[in-house]
């Protein structure tokens, strides 16, 4: 333990007054000794220069906080100095040392109160740089707490990080928070130590029965307060029991500490909204995952039965059962039409999971996409030729690099839409070009178009041109790879009443 110094036990035994004094302390007192020297020079020979003790009033007026006062009582001392030298030089005779005497009494009370002018405005200036260097300390300590607490938090990640912010700004030689539960300190904890000790030195508390001492705050303490070494506070959780804060040994004033613990109170709500946040988001990651699962299982579960009746009737349709009505046939057929549907359907499905969840079928690879135009269109074909649609294509040879498979949908959901869209006997055109590093795919057709209030959710699940427009999931599937691939997809009206979807991607870098 380290020894005091001389000058601190000066201090303890003979404590500075707390100044600036009272004015009228410093009159009471000025004026009792002003009238007590004055008593005693009028008193004494003029020989003893008595008058020149009356700077000592003067001297007295630094401990106040006025200037103005320090030269009134000058103004009364060298008057007093004139009405004893009158006073003595009627009694004793005025001889030339006398009256020396006296003009140096009285120059040396002008010069005191010069003095202690300057004396008095250099305290001032003192007091101000003081004041200054605290506000500066007290920004530094709070601004360094607050980039050490910076970042998004939950309370455990808080708990930590405060105990080290605090310990780093406040040279404390340890600093525990935890949680409240009745004495005992409990999770979230954290405690954290100056370099030069270890666990040894200042063990934890978590899990322990705190002493009383601790616990008790006294009457109108506030949320912090001081016991002993300890600086101790208190942070309230909205949604739980409070945060002891426990700071042993600190080297920042105890205003500036108190005022570091409360600093933590506004990010502590805070970080209470971010772990309601991060619960909220496991949870919808939660339902998600399940969602996504009966998404996966009831697509897979829905193909095998749609494919077995798909085999079956089309063996009928070929006679495998024996000839057939035409009746039954076009049954048959109808169903196999509606088979391919829900088919198409559980595929969209399993395509909108997997987007959902970020997940990636297959790797990326160059893409001609003027073969995948065309592959899709000797799909279409037949369905195309039995409203007489009329093919129109302008094909260039343009690569992009991407996932083969999803760009196929993302333009058979163009083409099957312009070919379902279409009026009997329309034409249908499909336009590939390159636009500087774009590669630019129109697909137009001569249907009725889309109504401006519907344009703004077509490409929103479930947004499509409305009733008897399919699963409403085909034009969504087409943004989201076109989004995935870097692109984009939008539509239009041009000037000759044509629908006009225009697929933008990035090309294949050379």
């Amino acid at each position: 333990m380290l020894l005091p110094t001389a000058r601190q036990v000066l201090r303890e035994l003979f404590p500075p007054p707390k100044g600036p004094l009272a004015e009228k302390t410093i009159w009471s007192v000025s004026l009792l000794l002003l009238l007590a020297v004055l008593l005693l020079d009028i008193a004494t020979p003029s020989s003893l220069a008595v008058g020149t003790v009356l700077c000592a009033s003067v001297a007295f007026a630094a401990l106040g906080a006025s200037r103005r006062m320090i030269w009134q009582l000058t103004a009364l001392c060298v008057l007093a100095n004139l009405i004893a030298g009158f006073w003595n030089g009627w009694r004793d005779g005025l001889e030339p040392d006398h009256l020396a005497n006296r003009a140096v009494s009285i120059l040396t009370v002008i010069l005191v109160g010069f003095l202690t002018t300057r004396a008095r405005i250099a305290s001032e200036r003192a007091a101000q740089l003081l004041e200054e260097e605290k506000q500066l300390t007290r920004e530094r300590v709070l601004r360094q707490l607050a980039e050490e607490m910076g970042g998004p938090l939950g309370q455990a990640e808080f708990v930590a990080r405060a105990a080290q912010a605090l310990q780093h700004v406040t040279a404390a030689s340890s600093v525990e928070i935890g949680a409240m539960n009745r004495t005992v300190m409990a999770e979230p904890h954290a405690l954290w130590l100056a370099p030069d000790l270890t666990p040894r030195d200042h063990p934890s508390q978590l899990g322990q029965r705190l002493p009383v001492e601790v616990l008790a705050r006294p009457a109108g303490a506030g949320n912090t307060w001081q016991s002993g070494e300890l600086f101790l506070g208190r942070l309230r959780r909205p949604t739980a029991g409070d945060l002891l804060v426990m700071l042993r040994s600190p080297r920042t004033s105890p205003h500036l500490t108190c005022e570091a613990i409360e600093t933590l109170e506004p990010l502590l709500e805070r970080t209470a909204l971010l772990d309601d946040l991060r619960e909220q988001r496991s949870q919808l990651a939660q339902r998600g995952e399940i969602l996504r699962d009966l998404v996966y299982a009831f697509s897979h579960d829905l193909r095998t039965p749609l494919l077995a009746n798909s085999i079956n009737m089309n063996a009928a349709l070929k006679g495998a059962y024996g000839p057939l009505p035409s009746d039954y046939q076009a049954t048959l057929r109808n169903g196999l039409e509606a088979n391919q549907t829900l088919l198409s359907l559980a595929d969209q499905l399993l395509l909108v999971a997997k987007f959902e969840s970020g997940e990636e079928d297959d790797e990326a690879q160059a893409v001609l996409l003027r073969e995948v135009v065309l592959s899709v269109w000797h799909d279409l074909e037949a369905k195309a030729a039995q409203k007489g649609i009329i093919w129109q294509p302008e094909l260039a040879g343009v690569t992009v690099y991407g996932r083969r498979h999803e760009l196929r949908r993302a333009i058979q959901n163009l083409l099957e839409n312009a070919v379902k869209f279409s009026p009997y006997g329309g034409v249908l055109e499909a336009r590939l070009h390159q636009e500087h590093d774009q590669a630019v795919l129109q697909v137009l057709d001569s249907g009725a178009g889309i109504s401006a209030e519907r344009q703004a959710a077509l490409f929103q699940r479930f947004g499509g041109h409305g009733a008897g427009s399919g699963s409403g999931l085909g034009l969504y599937l087409t943004r989201r790879i076109a989004e995935a691939h870097g692109g984009s997809v939008r539509y239009s009206r041009n000037q000759r009443a044509q629908s006009v979807f225009t697929l933008s991607l990035p090309v294949e870098a050379a």
